[in-house]
């Protein structure tokens, strides 16, 4: 599973594992025992709210199961409702550690090749937590398509309560972003993830369609 993407940084997933009450000991950034066993519960998990909803592409389903559980049930409903409506649509993005998302930042500033492409640093970022997903629409040909309206017809479909559009945000539309929704800041978000403590609510309360 994607999950791999985080051996690398496995204080990242001790943190994303504690949040969910999948690790219990210290965050050490250590992969011993308790890691794997929450490693192994996190994507048992993550099957079972796979069975529960539909599959998708190999690469909409590796960045879903990067997510945290309950992203995970509300990001399998949003993109079966998009590719209900004829939105040929993909999950091109899920959660990123810190190193990551700063990677991204850099992308078109100092020097470095290519547009911006986010305003947000290594724990600024809704993706740092598992919280959010990009998407990419494509066309019949299979080009990945950059104008807004199907991004627009894409947020129409699958926006359901409890999510939100990156769309809809003043400081920095970015329409091929969706999130759960929790009620926090990004400051409080981030305190909570970094301590392992709860930010989201159970996936029970949250895995319909």
């Amino acid at each position: 599973m994607s999950l791999r993407l985080f051996t690398d940084d496995v204080l990242f997933l001790q943190r994303l594992l504690k949040a969910q009450g999948l690790y219990g000991a210290a965050l050490d950034g250590i992969w011993g025992p308790v890691t794997e066993a929450g490693a192994t519960r996190f994507q048992a998990l993550s099957l079972q709210i796979r069975e529960r909803h539909r599959t998708f592409d190999l690469r909409s389903e590796a960045q879903i199961s990067t997510l945290l559980l309950t992203a995970q049930a509300k990001a399998r409903g949003f993109l079966a409702r998009v590719l209900d409506a004829g939105i040929i649509a993909r999950i091109i993005s899920g959660a990123r550690s810190y190193e990551e998302q700063n990677r991204l930042f850099r992308r078109g500033r100092y020097g470095n090749a290519g547009p911006v492409v986010t305003n947000a640093r290594g724990g600024q970022s809704l993706h740092n937590f598992g919280l959010a997903w990009d998407i990419g629409v494509f066309g019949p040909d299979g080009s990945y398509l950059t104008v807004p309206e199907p991004y627009e017809r894409a947020a129409e479909a699958g926006l359901v309560e409890g999510l939100e559009w990156g769309g809809h945000n003043p400081r920095f539309v970015d329409r091929p972003h969706f999130h759960l929704e929790t009620g926090l800041g990004v400051a409080e978000l981030r305190a909570r993830f970094e301590a392992g403590v709860a930010y989201a609510p159970a996936v029970e309360a949250v895995d319909a369609p």
